[in-house]
C-alpha cells in the first residue's frame, strides 16, 4: 500500500461497485428494472476489471480483496434486495430467508474462491460464481417485466430459484467459465457467426435472450455434473 495502487482496474471495479448500490437504491425505489440493469451493467466493469488488471500487468491483492467485496454488493446484496421487494415480500420470513441465503452463500462462495485461488480451484468454476447468480435474478425481473408485467405474486418458482441460486453457490458442481477459452488461438469460422448471431438477438431482445441464456448456462452445469455422475455410476459397475 505504501507504493500506492494502480488506478484504472481498481476504478472498473468501483464502478462495479456503484452499478450494485444504485441497484439496491432503485429497488428500494420500486424500480426494479433499473435496478435490474445496474445489475448487468455491473457484469460488464466485473469482466473488464479483470481483463485490464491482467492486460497492464497490475493484479494486487488489494485489487482481488475490493473486487469480492465489489461483487458481494453488486451480485450478492442488490440481486437479494431486488428480489425480495420485487417478489419475496409477501412470503414473509420466509423470504427473507431465501434473500439472505442469496447473501450468505454469495459471501461463502467468493470467500472460497479467493482461498482457492491458484490452487485447488481450476479453470472451470466450483460452485455458480456469484455475477451468474445476480445475473439470474436480474434478467429474471426484465424477463417477467417483458412477457408478464411487474407484479410476479406468490409465486414459487422465484423463491425455489433463488434458494437453488444460493445452493449452487456453495455446491461443488463445475461451471465453464470464459478464461477457459484461449482468445489467442484461432478458433472456427463458426463461432465468430455464433458470437455476431448473439449479438444481434441481445440487441433486439434484450430481456428475453439474457434470461435464456443465464438460466441456460444454469442448467448447463446441473446437466453435465448429472451427465458426469452417470458416467462415474456406469464405468463403476463395469469395473
Amino acid at each position: 500500500m505504501k507504493k500506492g495502487i494502480y488506478i484504472l482496474p481498481n476504478s472498473l471495479t468501483m464502478c462495479g461497485l456503484f452499478c450494485g448500490f444504485y441497484a439496491i437504491l432503485m429497488a428500494l425505489k420500486g424500480n426494479y428494472v433499473h435496478s435490474a440493469w445496474g445489475i448487468l451493467i455491473a457484469n460488464i466493469f466485473d469482466g473488464l476489471d479483470g481483463w485490464v488488471a491482467r492486460l497492464t500487468n497490475s493484479t494486487t491483492k488489494f485489487g482481488i480483496e475490493l473486487d469480492s467485496l465489489s461483487d458481494l454488493v453488486a451480485f450478492g446484496a442488490a440481486p437479494a434486495v431486488l428480489v425480495y421487494s420485487w417478489a419475496l415480500e409477501p412470503f414473509g420470513r420466509l423470504g427473507v430467508g431465501a434473500s439472505f441465503l442469496l447473501v450468505m452463500c454469495g459471501a461463502l462462495r467468493l470467500a472460497r474462491y479467493n482461498v482457492q485461488m491458484g490452487t485447488t480451484e481450476s479453470k472451470a468454476f466450483s460452485g455458480i460464481p456469484i455475477p451468474g447468480s445476480g445475473t439470474v435474478i436480474a434478467s429474471l425481473v426484465l424477463f417477467h417485466f417483458e412477457w408478464f408485467g411487474g407484479d410476479p405474486g406468490r409465486n414459487y418458482f422465484i423463491i425455489i430459484l433463488a434458494v437453488l441460486l444460493a445452493v449452487l453457490m456453495v455446491s461443488t458442481i463445475k461451471f465453464h467459465g470464459l478464461k477457459e477459452f484461449d482468445l489467442k488461438k484461432r478458433k472456427p469460422f463458426g463461432i465468430l457467426v455464433a458470437i455476431g448471431v448473439a449479438i444481434v438477438l441481445i440487441f433486439m431482445y434484450p430481456e428475453t435472450i439474457i434470461f435464456v441464456f443465464s438460466i441456460s448456462y444454469v442448467f448447463s452445469g446441473l446437466i453435465e455434473s448429472i451427465y458426469t455422475l452417470r458416467r462415474k455410476k456406469i464405468k463403476g459397475n463395469e469395473a
